[in-house]
């Protein structure tokens, strides 16, 4: 039987563009001999084949490998990009979660609705990008200004 999965870890990755750069940082070597992956990137596994526009995807312990562009962008979508009062909003409530199991994110939308909101504050931003809101509640995110 097929089953199916989610990712839920987040990945740092760049994608492939023979800057001289990228090729020193990743150790990325010109292979003259191959025609369809031109330059190959030293990874645990190995010498592996790579492109320009090919992603070069980092672990936590600096180790990487590539990824074609097609499949890395089936396989993985940016983090939502969120203002920083949004972001201690999520951490509060993430925090309150631990001490009332119940409510979650579900908690954190309808305090703004019950409890109203003035155009401009936190609760006019959760209300008009709730999907956002979503996305960087269960996936994560970064905040705005950061790199």
């Amino acid at each position: 039987m097929i089953k199916v999965y989610r990712k839920t870890d987040t990945i740092k990755a760049e994608q492939f563009d023979n800057s001289r750069e990228m090729a020193e940082k990743y150790h990325v070597e010109y292979n003259g001999a191959s025609y369809i992956l031109p330059f190959g990137i030293d990874t645990p596994k190995g010498w592996l084949g790579i492109k320009v526009g090919d992603w070069i995807v980092a672990d936590d312990d600096g180790k990487y490998w590539p990824i074609a562009d097609d499949v890395f962008k089936k396989t993985y979508a940016e983090l939502p990009v969120i203002p920083k009062d949004i972001a201690e909003r999520i951490i509060t409530e993430h925090s309150l979660n631990d001490l009332i199991p119940s409510g979650g994110i579900y908690r954190a939308m309808i305090q703004t609705v019950v409890y109203g909101y003035q155009k401009g504050d936190i609760g006019d931003w959760i209300v008009n990008h709730s999907d956002v809101f979503a996305r960087a509640w269960l996936d994560g995110y970064t905040v705005e200004g950061r790199k």
